[in-house]
């Protein structure tokens, strides 16, 4: 039996124990919202929709890919309520598979462009402060550098929930631990004098890790 503290029980629970784990965070669906309600409001937002449209990918689902899922699934929805015949089933059955697809590689597409942010993350050196507040006031140029995006942009898309908080908060937590882990193995502490950590949009404390306001 190996003693070991609540940090190290917590890195096992949240970081997982190696790099391949960790990156499954980072290319979790989780990360994003692809329901009807955030689609409408990028949809509905001009420059929300160019922003995601500047997304790598995006452009290649074909014309307005998020008016045609949220329109087929509405569709869908609305003509389950009916009665149908066995023919109108399997043409509903095949509307409903495309919307789905479609849904997916929008999905997959943000959650591509959420690859991008731990690449960004390891090149800068504000551990303080929030990873929002490190985009649009510390970094910003290094920021489209690395993702493509503009702070404008980011901003944006974040108003609008495109990204989930709660989840984003979870996997750049992941990543400061795994982080410190791998640098206190090669004998180095950069941030021996650090006393919290940001996350996405708020930050932990290091003694008993509670969150506090950004």
């Amino acid at each position: 039996m190996v003693q070991i503290d609540a940090g190290q029980i917590l890195d096992m629970a949240i970081a997982g124990t190696s790099a391949t784990l960790l990156a499954r965070k980072w290319e979790s669906a989780l990360l994003v919202n692809v329901d009807n309600e955030t689609l409408s409001r990028v949809l509905a937002n001009t420059e929300a929709l160019a922003a995601v449209l500047r997304i790598e990918g995006f452009r290649k689902l074909g014309d307005n890919p998020l008016e045609t899922v949220i329109k087929k699934s509405k569709a869908v929805k609305d003509a389950k309520k009916r009665p149908k015949e066995d023919r109108e089933k399997r043409e509903l059955s095949k509307e409903e598979k495309e919307y789905k697809s479609l849904r997916k590689q929008i999905q997959e597409k943000l959650v591509k462009f959420a690859t991008r942010i731990p690449a960004f993350m390891y090149l800068t050196d504000f551990r303080e402060n929030t990873l929002q507040d490190v985009i649009t006031k510390i970094e910003p140029d290094l920021f489209k550098v690395v993702t493509g995006l503009s702070v404008e942009d980011f901003n944006l898309l974040v108003s609008l929930n495109v990204f989930n908080s709660a989840h984003m908060n979870q996997a750049v937590f992941a990543f400061r631990r795994y982080e410190d882990g791998s640098l206190s193995y090669t004998g180095i502490d950069s941030h021996s004098d650090l006393r919290r950590v940001g996350l996405f949009d708020t930050a932990v404390t290091l003694e008993g890790l509670e969150a506090t306001p950004n």
